[in-house]
């Protein structure tokens, strides 16, 4: 149908145009993609076998839907994706308010212009991506945002009385007639403004200051709502979550691979960084392991969750602490390194909420335990479990290294080392070039470097050496003299954010 030709309501009969209602629309479009095995919610990850079926089986049922899960679990995304289920283009009455169709208007306006023009009452049309309407629900949101109120100053203007329905300028829902309408947080709205929805949803009544009009509004609406609020700031009153057809349940990536296709697709990498830097793929699963360790810590309120907004942020971080590190040294290029890890910490203190325990330890202690943690879990990928040769020091690996420590030298790891000084510091430790090479000889130098660095961290992880944080870096040592080494009487007691071994204290 070429809309930009039909003009009139008798342009539109001869186009043989047929009035569907949203839900309807929706349906039928998600039929033909399901047939045609097209993906409705591109860039949706994890949620191809739970949520999206769901959702799928909800638009074909013709329900309104709560979508019910944590935070950065793309409910909102979710919803918005549905608009690529409308069709591209719906008429309406021009000039009209709620965007009434042309053969079924519902406003008083629609129905006047109908009767007085007829066939010659002017059609204008729709975009699909002007059909979506989003509000969060926050406490303030009244009666008035939603429905509508009577406008003093319209029933002025055009001297009408009050008792003209004329007088009413219309709220949100009812200008999403035909149309997407969804409410973000949906607890956090006043119970009383929930209870204004039951007639919307059930009969398409709405009442405003003593009218009661009866529109019969078509709206596919989409609620998302967070567990936690149930209990910490509201709740879904009971006959609202009655009449809401279909709750779906979201969640977290279910596995690291996923959490890993998420963030890569939704990070922002500037291609300026993308020229300077280069990373092993083990950045990448570290930092994804990190929110797995959060989601999973005793410091970290399970009920909260964290979001996958974590490891976007982290990743970006961690790309501009390679990328500030190269600028600092004028290198033209450079591989992120383990220390360059000390740049995601500021994406996870903001984005966990701590129980009591993390609360005494302190955001920034609690998220560097969650990188050590992350470390401690991926090093067993690459390197030999050090746990195993506990009882069989002489077997183990790692002997070489330890035992260099173990005389009582050190290495100091700066966050800003040039990439030279960063290799002859690695290459100074005995041992620690040929466990690379034993477990990883076809590497890349500037990957065994990497794998170097990765050794030590993860060696300190398991207390086979110690890591202490420095001002500006890190240093390792032999895990006994750091708890032999008592600060004298002269010098300052160490912070506790100083004195860390992969998340515990020295």
């Amino acid at each position: 149908m070429n809309h930009e030709k039909i003009k009139t309501l008798n342009d539109l009969k001869k186009s043989g145009y047929t009035f569907k209602t949203i839900k309807d629309e929706l349906r039928a479009n998600l039929i033909e993609k399901l047939k045609k095995k097209e993906n409705v919610f591109e860039g949706i990850w994890g949620y191809e076998e739970t949520v999206i079926p769901d959702l799928e089986r909800a638009i074909l049922a013709g329900h309104d839907v709560n979508l019910l899960g944590l935070r950065g679990q793309a409910k909102t995304r979710l919803a918005r994706l549905m608009v690529n289920l409308l069709d591209e283009y719906v008429p309406i009455i021009e000039g009209s308010e709620l965007n009434d169709d042309p053969f079924h208007p519902i406003s008083r306006f629609g129905r006047d212009k109908v009767d007085e023009l007829g066939d010659n009452t002017p059609v204008a049309w729709l975009y699909r991506e002007d059909r979506y309407t989003e509000k969060l629900a926050t406490p303030d949101v009244s009666i008035a945002d939603l429905i509508g109120d009577v406008d003093p100053i319209k029933a002025a203007s055009l001297k009408l009385p009050y008792s003209d329905e004329r007088v009413i300028h219309f709220g949100l829902i009812p200008r999403s007639h035909r149309c997407i309408f969804v409410i973000n947080e949906l607890p956090d709205l006043q119970a009383r403004i929930q209870v204004a929805l039951f007639n919307i949803l059930q009969e398409g009544d709405i009442q405003i200051r003593g009218f009661k009009l009866r529109l019969p509004l078509e709206i596919q609406f989409v609620f998302t709502a967070n567990p936690e609020d149930y209990t910490n700031r509201g709740s879904i009153v009971t006959p609202l979550k009655d009449r809401i057809d279909s709750q779906i349940i979201t969640h977290y990536p279910k596995t690291l691979d996923i959490g890993k296709k998420i963030t890569q697709q939704e990070a922002r990498i500037r291609a300026e960084q993308k020229k300077i830097i280069s990373g092993a793929e083990i950045t990448k699963d570290l930092v994804e392991q990190i929110a797995i360790e959060a989601r999973k810590s005793e410091f970290v309120d399970a009920k909260s969750g964290v979001s996958a907004r974590l490891t976007i942020s982290a990743y970006e971080n961690l790309i501009a602490a390679a990328e500030r590190r190269a600028i600092i040294n004028q290198e033209k290029n450079t591989m992120i390194r383990i220390s360059d890890f000390v740049g995601v910490i500021p994406s996870i203190t903001g984005k966990v909420e701590l129980v009591y325990e993390g609360q005494q330890e302190g955001p920034g202690i609690v998220a560097q335990n969650l990188v050590g943690k992350a470390i401690r879990t991926q090093f067993i990928q690459y390197f030999p479990d050090p746990e195993k040769f506990r009882k069989q020091k002489e077997k183990s690996p790692y002997k070489k290294i330890t035992a260099w420590f173990g005389d009582g030298n050190t290495i100091d790891l700066l966050h800003d080392m040039t990439n030279s000084g960063y290799e002859k510091t690695l290459r100074s430790v005995p041992g620690l070039t040929d466990l690379v090479n034993e477990y990883h000889k076809a590497q890349e130098i500037p990957m065994k470097l990497f794998l170097m660095e990765f050794a030590l961290h993860g060696l300190a992880e398991y207390s086979l050496i110690s890591k202490h944080n420095l001002a500006s870096g890190l240093q390792f040592k032999d895990l006994l003299s750091s708890m032999f080494t008592m600060p004298k009487f002269d010098e300052e007691e160490p912070d506790g954010d100083d004195e860390m071994l992969g998340g515990r204290r020295n």
